[in-house]
């Protein structure tokens, strides 16, 4: 099982100095990737309704966020290996081909090691922004994913489809990465996760409990069973939102992969029993450069052991 971090695209000490540094400490580390994820704007009230109807409250932090893909793009040159990853993009707010030249462009820099994390879209002020209904989102991000991979495929490239099209073209430069660019898709109910097992390469569930999250792998595996799809070759990508602290945390008050590196070690046996392939840690809360780099270093020294 793989470790990845989130690069620190919105947080107090967001900037290229710390986004590098980061990026730099991960792979000098040994962690798999480096992720980043979009949001187009902050509501004034801070406050949104979510798909289920409930308000939910956003973090302080969403209130500036760089760019995914640039973010990416920033710290490809000054790495070798570590895989870049976003987590996510949201499909409906760019075209599919603007979005595939954009991550092939990078692909290509980087010598082959993007991974395209895509999402529906789940705030109505952006939709509203991107000036794009929220109507048949399932539908769109289905073909979404399909101009995607024709976008990458050989020349002639066309697409003729119900919410996207393109003329019969050459579309370049092309992905360094055999097949293309694997896509993940961001999952939070289960027809998100049944597409995921038929059109992803990965599935990228949240891990809020242990329970939620071999609930998200049993269910993703055996709709890919269904699907006629191989589920060894699918890929469990799971990002934890729980920061990890220097100092244990109570283990009534502590959520799955949180706490100390040694209490977020624990819970990596159990997820690592489920097959996962590779954790991500998010962590907006730390409070400097500094403090994530000791974090990290005290999580992989743990692992190590």
């Amino acid at each position: 099982m793989e470790l990845g971090v989130a690069l620190p695209t919105s947080t107090p000490y967001a900037s290229g100095e710390s986004i590098v540094r980061i990026a730099q400490e991960a792979e000098r580390l040994g962690y798999h990737s480096l992720w980043t994820f979009e949001r187009l704007l902050y509501p004034i009230a801070g406050v949104v309704v979510s798909d289920d109807g409930s308000r939910q409250q956003l973090p302080a932090s969403y209130i500036s966020s760089y760019e995914p893909i640039e973010a990416l793009s920033y710290v490809a040159g000054s790495t070798k290996r570590i895989k870049l990853g976003t987590s996510i993009v949201n499909a409906p707010f760019q075209s599919p081909l603007l979005l595939a030249r954009r991550l092939a462009t990078l692909d290509s820099l980087s010598n082959g090691r993007v991974i395209a994390g895509i999402g529906q879209g789940w705030m109505e002020e952006e939709f509203i922004a991107s000036n794009v209904t929220r109507k048949e989102r399932g539908k769109r991000v289905e073909e979404y994913i399909a101009t995607l991979r024709a976008a990458w495929g050989p020349d002639p490239v066309s697409h003729n489809g119900s919410f996207y099209q393109i003329p019969e073209s050459k579309i370049n430069p092309k992905p360094v990465q055999k097949g293309g660019i694997p896509i993940l898709m961001g999952v939070n109910s289960l027809a998100a996760i049944r597409r995921a097992a038929r059109l992803a390469d990965m599935v990228n569930p949240v891990a809020s409990t242990f329970e939620d999250l071999e609930s998200v792998v049993t269910t993703f595996r055996t709709a890919a069973l269904e699907a006629g799809r191989d589920p060894a070759v699918l890929k469990v990508v799971v990002r934890a939102n729980s920061p990890v602290t220097a100092r244990p945390v109570a283990e009534e008050k502590r959520a799955f992969l949180s706490g100390s590196a040694e209490q977020v070690a624990q819970d990596l046996k159990r997820a690592q029993d489920l097959d996962v392939d590779e954790i991500f840690f998010q962590n907006m809360s730390w409070s400097s450069v500094e403090e994530a780099v000791e974090r990290m270093e005290e999580l992989q020294a743990v692992v190590g052991r």
